[in-house]
């Protein structure tokens, strides 16, 4: 068996360690990013606030209405650790 922390546990394990409850929306709009690469753009978004966000919430029906492209957006945005 794996050692998984429920996601409550999780939240709360990285507020503790940031000192924060900053949970950061993650809400694509095409017409509003600068870059072609939605997923890029999120994890630059990730990696810029790491230290003082404890968690992240992509919005589906943001990733939904871009189709397959937003489909692989959202995997692309998932991949960075946010340990």
């Amino acid at each position: 068996m794996t050692d998984v922390l429920p996601f409550r546990e999780k939240v709360q394990q990285s507020a503790l360690k940031r000192n924060s409850l900053l949970c950061i929306g993650l809400d694509p709009d095409p017409e509003k990013i600068p870059l072609a690469d939605v997923g890029a753009f999120h994890r630059a978004i990730i990696e810029a606030t790491s230290d003082i966000a404890c968690a992240y919430k992509p919005n589906f029906a943001f990733f939904e209405a871009m189709g397959a492209a937003g489909y692989e957006a959202l995997a692309q945005t998932s991949k960075p650790s946010l340990a």
